[in-house]
């Protein structure tokens, strides 16, 4: 499909490219027509200033000639001026004379007249020729001025076709290369695709095959050991552990928090709404400081002021729902008993509303029989006690559908599972219509606040009771809001999550089958927990990390590794020298140790002075040991107040008798635990100079390995600095052959202009001088 769109396609863009392309030839043609008649013209115009100038050499010629012929009458006038004097003195003889005289002036008037008519034709024919002239130069001028036009405008729209041709044969150049590669990869994926195929048959083959053969064994071992099938039945099934879903857990208890929160924000607002009306009845219309209240009023503000015992109970269940939702439960409306508490609280709270209310509107209707009260005073009341009125009405169909909500969990016939989604909406519609009734609260409150302030009666204890009102208003609005939004926003996910349950199972059957299936989970859970072996006690996957990457970096060889191994070994070995040393040094010691036992052993045997003797001498030898013990440990010399294991033995009482053989072994314990303990302490330092070591060789290797790749960016730094250099000198010469050419073009544009400037002036000059002739020839 892919490749049949891509050639229609193809084959669009070559229709419309044959199309522009023979547009373009007749554009081309009609380019060339008009630049040869242009040309044409040019020619005529060349010929017409040509015949101008021929015309213009004849009226040169014929002025001079016209001089001459004056000059010639001007002269033959003087002869006759000359002839006539002589012909008065020489009348007879001059008869003669004066008829050739007047055949001759009749002879040159003849030739004058004849020269006169000539010269008027010439000019006649002269004027004629250059106003066809100036009318033909004319038109030819506007019919150039027109095609240069027309040729620009066919010269842009060549171009502009010309670089669209170019642009679309450059994309369909592209979109061929494209389509090539496309096709090549298509190729490729069809050789993939076929040889998947093949592996895909022989897999399936092979799992057709296995599956066979496990299902055989697993058909004989059903028939063999299920005595029945439990997903058969629905009661039955109902009691089956479903697969544990944490993300849905995780997902429900995240929902009941912020359910919860919004919750107890509610509570607060309520509270506080409940308590500062209390306060509002004991000081308006008549402040119980001053008078007593109504009746109806104390009745009133001793019914609220009970309002705690039924709204805390609200957050209280909420929270006990809250802890119910836990990561190892299975959460759905059947699992959920903390729901019916939650409703009976609301439930109370909703008796509670109903018990205040006809004392809260008659407390209202008071307040509009009082004489400080104002007609929208009046009107503002009246609109409080409808929204009052709606306010219950509102909790009452809020508590109807969270009661049926919980009625799968305690009766299994009480609501069916088709109906969950429909509750659900109906739920969300409730919360939006309180936020509603809470908005009209806060806005009728607003205004009854404002008039009351306005009041000269009104009271600073007013004005601020009347602040704290319409504060818990504005929290209970905004509460209702964020509640109503919150369950809008996830009411789809409640009616998703309603079919979470046992597998191949429509529902719970009962509230206690949804009891004893959480009770066989808890003990699978406990089962495979005992089955779970504990770990083995590993290295956290970012410490090895971060170990890896240390290892990576440093560059220790073998042989540092060798000579730590070496150090260690030569360690080990001094340490057991010492060990043997210590070890011959206790052995002397026991038998030091056994000597004197029994050198004291004999002297107690030798004594029979009676038992104070006895005590005396032990006192004393106490003393003795106590005093070297002392000097060897260096301890306080007060042995009663000594903390030590050596002063613990001296503490003993005059009455009794130390056993000498647990002193002993006491005094020697406390030496080998010191010498075991200084031992470790120096193991201990030993371990940390040689980690310290290695630690600060690798640390130097990393160092040098940083010096090296320090340079090695420098040289890339001095490499692209020379590449930035070279190409702003290039960027700089391509500048300046660019501002070159300009200003070749801008010289060449000044000189084509003078030229034509030029040319204009020689046409003006032609026209001035072929207008005086003309004036002159008329004047003659």
């Amino acid at each position: 499909m892919a490749s049949a769109e891509l050639q229609g396609k193809y084959q669009k863009l070559a229709q419309e490219y044959s199309k522009l392309r023979a547009q373009n030839q007749v554009l081309k043609k009609g380019v060339v027509d008009e630049q040869a008649n242009s040309a044409a013209l040019k020619e005529q115009l060349k010929m017409k200033d040509q015949s101008l100038r021929k015309l213009q050499q004849e009226m040169d010629s014929l002025t001079f000639r016209n001089l001459q012929l004056a000059k010639r009458v001007e002269l033959l006038q003087d002869e006759l001026a000359l002839s006539e004097p002589r012909g008065k003195k020489n009348k007879k003889s001059g008869e003669s004379s004066s008829q050739l005289s007047q055949e001759q002036k009749s002879v040159f008037d003849e030739d004058l007249q004849k020269k006169i008519e000539e010269n008027e034709r010439l000019h006649i024919q002269f004027f004629e020729a250059d106003e066809q002239h100036k009318h033909v130069e004319a038109e030819l001028r506007s019919r150039l001025a027109t095609l240069e036009t027309e040729a620009a405008q066919h010269q842009a729209v060549v171009d502009g076709l010309t670089r669209k041709y170019m642009e679309t044969i450059e994309k369909l150049q592209n979109d061929k290369a494209k389509l090539e590669v496309k096709s090549q990869t298509l190729e490729k994926e069809a050789k993939e695709c076929r040889l998947r195929t093949e592996e895909c048959q022989l897999q399936l083959k092979n799992l057709h095959e296995d599956l066979s053969g496990r299902l055989e064994e697993s058909l004989s071992i059903i028939t063999e050991k299920v005595p029945f099938n439990d997903t058969k039945y629905s009661q039955y099934n109902a009691l089956n552990v479903p697969l544990h879903n944490r993300r849905h857990q995780l997902k429900m208890r995240d929902i009941a928090g912020q359910a919860l929160a919004f919750v107890q924000d509610l509570v607060t607002a309520l509270l506080n709404f409940h308590t500062y009306t209390e306060q509002r009845i004991q000081i308006f219309p008549i402040d119980s400081a001053i008078d007593t209240i109504s009746p109806l009023n104390q009745k009133f503000s001793q019914y609220l002021h009970e309002n705690a015992s039924y709204v805390r109970p609200l957050e209280e269940g909420m929270l006990h729902l809250f802890e119910s939702i836990t990561e190892d439960t299975v959460t759905v409306l059947e699992t959920t008993v903390k729901l019916k508490t939650f409703s009976e609280h609301l439930t109370s709270y909703i008796c509670f509303l109903r018990k205040i209310l006809p004392y809260q509107l008659k407390s209202l209707e008071e307040e509009c029989e009082s004489s400080l009260c104002t007609s929208a005073l009046r009107a503002r009341n009246l609109e409080l006690s409808q929204d009052m009125k709606k306010m219950t009405a509102v909790f009452e169909k809020l508590q109807t559908y969270i009661g049926l909500l919980a009625l799968p969990s305690t009766e299994p016939d009480g609501l069916l599972r088709t109906n969950y989604g429909s509750v659900l909406t109906n739920v969300g519609a409730a919360l939006h219509g309180f936020h509603d009734v809470m908005k009209d609260i806060s806005k009728h409150y607003n205004q009854k606040a404002t008039i009351e302030h306005e009041l000269p009666t009104a009271t600073q204890k007013l004005i601020t009771t009347n602040d704290c009102i319409l504060s818990s208003v504005a929290a209970l609005t905004n509460g209702a809001g964020k509640i109503a939004s919150f369950f809008s926003n996830n009411v789809d996910y409640f009616i998703a999550s309603l079919s979470y349950g046992p597998k191949a199972a429509s529902d719970f059957i009962s509230p206690l089958s949804a009891e004893c299936m959480l009770q066989y989970k808890k003990k699978a859970a406990a089962y495979m927990k005992a089955l779970r072996k504990p770990l083995v006690e590993s290295v956290p996957y970012e410490e090895a990390l971060a170990n890896r990457r240390v290892l990576l970096s440093s560059t220790e060889s073998r042989e540092g590794l060798a000579q730590q191994v070496q150090q260690s070994l030569e360690k080990i070995s001094k340490l057991e020298q010492e060990k043997e040393h210590w070890m011959l040094e206790a052995q002397l010691a026991k038998i030091k140790l056994e000597k004197e036992n029994q050198r004291i052993a004999d002297k107690l045997r030798s004594t029979s002075s009676g038992q104070g003797l006895g005590l005396a001498q032990e006192n004393a030898t106490r003393v003795n040991v106590a005093g070297r013990e002392e000097a060897s440990a260096k301890a306080v010399p007060e042995p009663t107040h000594s903390t030590s294991l050596i002063g613990i033995l001296t503490r003993t009482s005059d009455n009794e008798l130390p056993d000498v053989e647990s002193r002993e072994d006491l005094i020697k314990n406390h030496y080998m635990a010191r010498i075991v303990e200084l031992t470790s302490q120096l193991q201990l330092a030993d371990s940390k100079s040689v980690h310290f070591y290695a630690e600060c060789r690798a640390l130097s290797k990393r160092l040098a390995l940083a010096e090296k790749s320090k340079e090695a960016l420098t040289e890339e730094m001095k490499v692209a600095g020379q590449s930035i250099s070279r190409l702003q000198d290039e960027l700089t010469t391509t500048k300046r052959s660019y501002e070159d050419q300009l200003s070749m073009m801008s010289d060449h544009l000044c000189s084509m202009n003078e030229t034509l400037s030029k040319q204009r002036e020689e046409i003006d000059t032609l026209k001035m001088s072929s207008k005086g002739n003309s004036k002159k020839n008329k004047s003659r």
